[in-house]
């Protein structure tokens, strides 16, 4: 009764999911002597077999569950691990390695309305109803506006969320903003071209497939005949708009594997993250850069939750870690460099072919992380089983029960 209400700030769900899941196949990998890989290997739907409706009634579309595993295996050097636990081990280290295949369901069936508009000075402005809080989202929809009209990224203005200006809008959250809202803004950008093309055609007496935006022009393809948007935009009865929602019937499955190798002190407990690994499918990519930054924010988060972040309470109810002095988050020096590669394979449910990225990082970090400090402590200590958050604490207090258990036999 004493403790705030929590929610979820990103994954929703999906990584204690993929959490529980995964930590209980591993588990499993152990007992039965087939390892992590093999497992894993034996359990996936087969890339032959999709599109595959699972027992719950999901649509898997297209993957490579196996493919993106093998990858993400060869770029850790997964064959190579046992020379470096054993160097580990001769600098009285324990060292682990551990996985994380995941699967999650992106861009519920719905759609997201877009609308673009033409200026009178030359410029556009998107009003979409999602909302940006970091993604970069005005980027990525700049990208697809300018493509389509011929305009630099500095004459496109992205207004989104904005209730006295866009009339509906689903909101951010479940990586739906891109691959519901990038498929609308597209489609309303080819409706605004072709106004504007319309217009122009009589000001320039010629056909439509005769013209072309370039530069924030239309000009009569192969000569110098153009008439600026801005004028196009003057000479229009009405303001000039393209308007589109495009529906989605099916949820997108974005999918992939993080591999994390871990060494721990066990004279102090601390674990240090000592390679990480993704190899993710995340279908056609928009911006290669937004992507990646995605990706290393939600597994750093993810690293922060496995090995750090802790909400004590005492008897009382009183909380005890009520500010950062006392509540730990994972901070830069304590992160690798991360290997981040892709397998993409588009979307045949998505409009532009896109799965959706925006909790990856968050869903593969937890297990992968503690997959690696259980192996490692099952190795290096006999310890049978550690719960997150694996502090210095924790896992000093782990390896001296099993040494002081050890003892008393």
């Amino acid at each position: 009764e004493n403790t705030v209400p929590t929610d979820a700030y990103r994954g929703a769900g999906r990584p204690e999911a993929a959490y529980l899941i995964e930590r209980l196949i591993e588990k499993a990998g152990v007992e039965t002597g087939l390892g992590s890989a093999e497992i894993r290997r034996r359990n996936f739907v087969a890339a032959e077999n999709l599109p595959y409706t699972t027992q719950t009634g999901r649509l898997y579309d297209t993957g490579d569950f196996a493919g993106h595993m093998d990858k993400a295996m060869k770029e850790a050097d997964w064959s190579g691990f046992e020379a470096r636990q054993k160097a580990s081990a001769e600098d009285g280290k324990f060292r682990g390695i551990g996985m994380c295949s995941y699967i999650e369901a992106c861009a519920f069936p719905g759609g997201e309305e877009a609308t673009v508009e033409l200026n009178g000075n030359g410029t556009v402005t998107l009003l979409i109803g999602t909302q940006t809080n970091g993604q970069g989202h005005a980027t990525s929809y700049g990208q697809v506006i300018a493509e389509q009209l011929g305009l630099d990224l500095e004459k496109i203005e992205v207004i989104q969320g904005d209730t006295d200006r866009v009339r509906k809008g689903g909101g951010t959250g479940g990586s739906r903003s891109i691959p519901l809202g990038l498929p609308s803004v597209n489609e309303a950008s080819k409706a605004l071209v072709k106004k504007i093309k319309d217009r122009a055609a009589e000001q320039l007496e010629v056909g439509l497939e005769d013209l072309e935006l370039v530069g924030g022009d239309v000009r009569v393809v192969g000569t110098d005949r153009q008439v600026s948007l801005a004028e196009v935009a003057a000479n229009a009865p009405q303001k000039l708009f393209g308007q589109k929602e495009v529906k989605q019937v099916e949820a997108t499955y974005p999918n992939g594997t993080h591999i994390a190798e871990v060494e721990i002190d066990p004279e102090t407990g601390n674990v240090s993250v000592e390679n990480y690994v993704i190899v993710d499918d995340f279908g056609v990519t928009v911006n290669p850069i937004l992507l990646e930054g995605q990706v290393q924010g939600g597994t750093a988060q993810a690293i922060s939750q496995a090995l750090c972040e802790r909400t004590v309470y005492d008897e009382e109810g009183q909380l005890l870690t009520a500010s950062l002095l006392d509540y730990q988050l994972i901070r830069a020096e304590d992160l690798p460099d991360f290997n981040f590669q892709t397998r993409n394979i588009p979307s045949t449910t998505n409009a532009m072919g896109i799965k959706g990225a925006g909790e990856a990082g968050t869903i593969g970090g937890c297990a992968s992380i503690m997959n690696a400090v259980q192996k490692a402590l099952r190795d290096g200590a006999g310890v049978d089983h550690v719960d997150m958050p694996a502090t210095p604490s924790r896992v000093w207090e782990a390896i001296q029960a099993q040494r002081s258990q050890a003892f008393t036999k």
